[in-house]
């Protein structure tokens, strides 16, 4: 499949068992044979789990196992989100179980304010962007590269249990695990200084990420 130029919007969706579990859209910055690397705004569109998006209403964090028991029953609707707080600047090379994020503040100097590694399926490119899907462990690491702590194993365990996460989604998540640790203790790839993502800019005037209709998402 070609590459996607720079500016298109395209969309990552989280997809289980043959259904979308959610679709945001983004904007290519680059896209080469290392990384798809896309990113968004405030105000960019996006479809969740209701259950998720009550959660984020509500700030209660149980709501987030509920939204779990969904995901392994097959028993989910999708609602509207709208991306809030943060520009997010994505770098998801093929073939690997994780993608590279990092969140900027949408103001001012454009401060990073933490990277964050999300563990998932390799992606699969489509006609509208690329599919993948959220293996639920996180890793947050600070700007400089000096901190980092593991975010919702909880999920991730609780994961396992109900079989979200089958046997080969687990190694390869163990797998690449040593995998980011070592690039960023090597301060490698995106995390690279001369990959030049902390002095990365986006601009106020770019058109909003929106979604196509949703019949063509599922």
């Amino acid at each position: 499949m070609a590459p996607f130029a720079p500016g298109t919007t395209v969309v990552r969706r989280d997809v289980f068992r043959g259904r979308v579990w959610s679709a945001q859209a983004l904007r290519v910055v680059n896209d080469d044979p290392e990384a798809l690397v896309a990113a968004c705004r405030p105000g960019a569109q996006s479809l969740a789990p209701a259950a998720w998006i009550a959660t984020q209403v509500s700030g209660q964090r149980v709501g987030r196992m509920r939204a779990l028991d969904d995901l392994a029953s097959g028993d989910w609707r999708l609602g509207r989100w709208t991306w809030q707080d943060t520009v997010l600047l994505l770098w998801n090379p093929p073939a690997t179980y994780f993608s590279v994020n990092a969140f900027y503040a949408p103001d001012g100097d454009h401060r990073l304010d933490h990277w964050y590694v999300n563990f998932q399926r390799p992606l699969r490119r489509t006609g509208l962007g690329f599919d993948t899907f959220d293996l639920l462990l996180d890793l947050v690491v600070s700007p400089d590269l000096s901190r980092w702590t593991w975010k919702d194993e909880d999920e991730y365990a609780q994961g396992r249990r109900l079989g979200v996460v089958d046997d080969t989604d687990h190694a390869a998540v163990e797998a690449a695990r040593d995998q980011v640790l070592a690039m960023i203790k090597s301060a490698d790839g995106p995390f690279a200084p001369a990959a030049g993502w902390h002095r990365w800019t986006s601009s106020a005037s770019w058109p909003t990420a929106l979604l196509p209709a949703a019949s063509a998402i599922p």
